[in-house]
């Protein structure tokens, strides 16, 4: 079926990176890589695991220099995004990565947020930043990166934590999330994709955020469970992801379809779409064709995604009537 309309509120957008735009990027700014040959640059984006992964992931990033750098990251992902129907798109991003590269931060919020106001005015799609801290990095590394981000207030509307999940806890960042929380900014953490439900728990109550980033390892925790069918905490699942990075063994496997039938508040992404294997229409079409979902499922997916946004409630409320009108299509079709 064709995507139906929704909001994408997982995405990195450094994991957005195809090797077409890595090499012309590192042709621009004069960056050495192994290799320019797109196909072997392909066969690299595969990985065992989430460490292997970002160990590939980080090593792309220096070619990110200058804001018409991340203007092209951005703008790229957003037009794909567009053709997918995204309405709304909450965007991930890593100020620590480009500051250890060098890079100032006034290059690249200039850069990304100008994609994203030429993103609005083109394709009508409404977009915003996330800050999201680097977990392995710690806590004092996380707040200093929130002091240097502050100045630039008005371009973000939320934190998040992201990178390495075992060893690193949500508790380490309690204090950090207390003070963004402080400033009213939205807090998301990613939880519950390597680590346990123990993570989960800890990202709700210690630092009190709005939505699981992953969150499928709840489903081994019945209590965990209840906890989010009752309070609707938005999970923003990634299928693709979870299965590139062996967090279940197989689509067919996927606990989606236990997710929806709990009743929790699941919603659909990308993640890394460069290296996993596709955007958001991508996840929609593999699930369907693995998962057996159908339109009614999709559009539950898609109203929830909505929910779970950010954005104006008149917004929400807009876009909700635009996955009905196209249900009924789909239906009477």
């Amino acid at each position: 079926m064709t995507p139906l309309p929704a909001a994408e509120l997982h995405l990195h957008i450094e994991g957005t990176l195809e090797p077409e735009l890595l090499v012309a990027l590192a042709a621009r700014n004069g960056v050495a890589l192994a290799t320019t040959d797109l196909a072997e640059l392909r066969a690299r984006y595969r990985f065992a695991d989430l460490q292997s992964f970002l160990d590939i992931y980080y090593a792309s990033l220096p070619v990110l220099r200058t804001d018409q750098d991340f203007y092209d990251l951005a703008a790229a992902y957003l037009e794909r995004a567009a053709a997918a129907g995204v309405r709304r798109a909450e965007i991930f991003f890593d100020p620590q990565t480009h500051l250890g590269y060098g890079v100032p931060l006034a290059t690249v919020f200039a850069g990304l947020s100008g994609a994203l106001a030429d993103a609005r005015a083109r394709h009508g799609l409404s977009a915003d930043l996330i800050v999201c801290f680097l977990r392995n990095l710690g806590a004092e590394a996380a707040d200093e990166t929130l002091t240097a981000a502050l100045p630039f207030r008005d371009q973000f509307i939320g934190v998040g934590l992201d990178s390495t999940e075992v060893g690193y806890p949500p508790s380490l960042f309690k204090a950090v999330f207390a003070r963004a929380a402080a400033e009213g900014l939205h807090r998301v953490a990613h939880a519950g994709e390597e680590g346990g439900p123990d993570y989960v728990w800890e990202a709700l109550d210690l630092l009190g955020v709005e939505r699981i980033d992953h969150g499928i390892r709840a489903m081994e925790d019945p209590a965990l469970v209840q906890r989010l069918r009752a309070d609707q905490v938005p999970l923003t699942v990634c299928p693709l992801s979870n299965v590139a990075l062996r967090a279940v063994n197989s689509m067919a496997e996927h606990p989606l379809p236990a997710m929806l039938e709990a009743g929790l508040r699941v919603t659909l992404n990308s993640d890394d779409p460069a290296y996993f294997g596709g955007y958001l229409d991508d996840n929609v079409a593999a699930v369907g064709r693995e998962l057996g979902l159908g339109p009614e499922q999709f559009a539950v997916l898609a109203r929830n995604s909505f929910d779970a946004c950010f954005a104006p409630a008149a917004d929400k409320r807009r876009w909700k009537a635009e996955v009905d009108a196209a249900l009924a299509g789909a239906v009477q079709h």
